[in-house]
């Protein structure tokens, strides 16, 4: 057969369409027409790409673009000494993408159920968790490493980590109220931790970078911020000084049943703070059943009637303005006194007393008419330089003003009160500090909190020779036959005044509650510390300053002392010491 005929005898197709010819024109116009397509894709793509293309980079970027924080280590905080009393130690945080994890396997479930018991979490609150969000869900914040570690090992899809930090503080209770404490943010909330938050924070950095639906780093973008470690501080605090003297503030408060107290120490030469206790307290990184009445910083934000240790003031005042000497007699007789028709008392009759004798027996009288020499306006102006009724200076949050009424609205018998610390409010930290003018050769000096080693100057107030007369009747009343006789401290000679001030609830006194202070210094010829004590309601039976508050200070001007390496200036003799004077507050 040859291939002619093979080829005739072929029948391609029975169908007159397929039969047909087909016009020229078809052909031409599919292929017009996915040339047309192809020339659209592409014009398409440049849109996409080259002309309009922000829109769509910015979509990308918000499903795989991230920035990611690059923590700044916080600043350390030490005390004057170099101990560490603040520190930053690392912390990872655990998050979850609650879509990712396969809580319907089997094996992911009990591995959900071992990470809750490693986070001492209850599996509900868990569960509860993973179902909020479905892309993004913190499941706890600053967990210890060998947690994280051992999370991580179990290989559970949708769990991450993130690298954070969380405080550390080693002196805990005893110097809580000096270094305050942060959020879990690392943001300073109380004491230096809020007062040095820009310093301590630093700057944190940031890295730009791809990342895929699982949260993996795919690729770096951009440029890499590094960041910028926070400052270390130095305190002017002593940690030993700041726990012996919350130490024995604490035995003091349980001891006398009391409801709270505090304790400041200044150095007199420079103004620096070395200890600011409070009790009750609290455990700065373990702050879970934290109340109000541990965390105030009473020291500086409680404000109360100072009572007796205002006397010192009034009868400095008096001296500066030579309208008294040290032995100006004063008759007290017969314990009473009456002022426009209010009865001031005495809880004794001391007859006639010298100028000295009025601090030492803590006369109210003998106070009042050494006031009724004066101006209001001039002991007004006293009060103001000292620090009463102003902000203090201090690189510290929440220390209050206090409350000084305007003298021209004082009447004789405020002018009177005045003068034995009734109708102005101070709190103890401004107490103490206005003590450094009888400390300081009649200086009032700034505080800091801060180490400086540069002697402090300050606003000259009164004369050096007043303010060692004023150290003597300080002695006087810390001596023998004085309202403080319990503040004598072996081995260094001292000087204070007691004082005991009802409360005021509202506009009345209460009825048997009362604040114990003792404010005082030592060694008294040169003084090198200045030590305030205040008990808040004390219970147990006694409540003069003297009593109460005047052993604690003795304790602490004897321990700091000895750690600040003053020699003794009187020789240590077994003595008995008397029944204290009654003081009149």
């Amino acid at each position: 057969m040859n291939r002619n005929s093979t080829s005739r005898s072929i029948t391609y197709t029975s169908s007159p369409l397929l039969a047909s010819k087909t016009p020229p024109w078809r052909s031409r116009f599919i292929v017009a027409a996915i040339a047309l397509g192809f020339l659209a894709l592409a014009a398409r793509a440049a849109y996409v790409q080259v002309i309009n293309n922000d829109f769509f980079l910015r979509q990308g970027q918000v499903r795989f673009a991230r920035t990611l924080p690059l923590p700044a280590n916080r600043g350390r905080i030490f005390d004057r000494n170099g101990l560490l009393l603040a520190s930053s130690v690392i912390a990872p945080s655990i998050w979850a993408i609650p879509e990712d994890v396969e809580l319907d396997d089997p094996d992911v479930r009990e591995k959900v159920k071992r990470i809750a018991a490693l986070l001492g979490m209850p599996l509900p609150a868990l569960q509860k968790k993973l179902s909020e969000d479905k892309t993004f869900v913190w499941v706890q914040r600053q967990v210890d490493e060998p947690v994280v570690k051992e999370i991580m090992a179990l290989g559970v899809k949708g769990i991450y980590q993130r690298k954070e930090y969380k405080r550390q503080y080693p002196e805990g209770e005893s110097a809580a109220h000096v270094v305050g404490f942060t959020n879990v943010e690392d943001h300073g909330q109380e004491g230096i931790e809020l007062a040095f938050q820009n310093e301590l924070s630093g700057k944190p950095g940031s890295r730009r970078v791809i990342k895929d639906r699982f949260g993996r780093v795919v690729e770096d973008v951009g440029e890499q911020v590094p960041p910028v470690d926070g400052q270390d501080l130095q305190l002017s605090v002593d940690s030993k000084i700041q726990f012996f003297a919350y130490q024995k503030l604490r035995d003091a408060v349980i001891a006398n049943k009391a409801k709270a107290g505090s304790v400041v120490v200044i150095d007199t030469r420079t103004g620096e703070l070395l200890a600011l206790a409070n009790y009750p307290s609290y455990v700065p990184d373990k702050r879970q059943n934290l109340t109000g009445e541990q965390l105030r910083n009473r020291a500086l934000t409680d404000t109360f009637e100072p009572g007796s240790t205002m006397k010192p003031i009034t009868a400095a005042i008096a001296l500066q303005l030579g309208r008294v000497t040290p032995n100006t007699l004063i008759d007290t007789s017969p314990g009473r006194y009456t002022v426009t028709g209010s009865t001031i008392t005495d809880t004794h009759n001391y007859g006639v007393l010298s100028v000295e004798g009025v601090i030492q027996k803590s006369s109210n009288v003998g106070a009042t008419k050494i006031s009724q020499r004066l101006s209001a306006q001039e002991m007004w102006d006293t009060y103001t330089v000292l620090g009463f009724g102003q902000k203090p200076q201090l690189q510290f949050p929440g220390a209050v003003t206090g409350r000084v009424r305007p003298w021209k609205t004082w009447k004789p018998i405020e002018q009177a009160t005045m003068s034995y610390g009734y109708g102005l409010s101070a709190s103890l930290f401004q107490m103490a500090r206005s003590y450094t003018v009888f400390a300081h050769d009649g200086q009032i000096i700034p505080a800091t909190i801060l180490k400086s080693d540069l002697p402090a100057s300050g606003t000259q107030v009164f004369t050096p020779k007043i303010a060692a007369e004023i150290r003597k009747m300080l002695q006087l009343a810390a001596g023998p036959g004085g309202t403080g006789q319990l503040a004598q401290t072996a081995g260094y000679t001292v000087g204070g005044k007691s004082g005991t001030a009802r409360k005021q609830v509202g506009r009345n006194y209460a009825a048997g509650k009362y604040r114990a202070w003792f404010t005082g210094m030592a060694p008294i010829e040169n003084p090198r510390i200045i030590v305030a004590v205040m008990v808040d309601e004390p219970s147990a039976g006694s409540y003069y300053g003297g009593t109460v508050a005047g052993p604690v200070f003795s304790e602490v001007v004897s321990q700091s002392l000895r750690l600040m390496g003053v020699q003794p200036d009187k020789d240590v003799k077994p003595m008995i010491v008397a029944k204290p004077v009654e003081e009149s507050f």
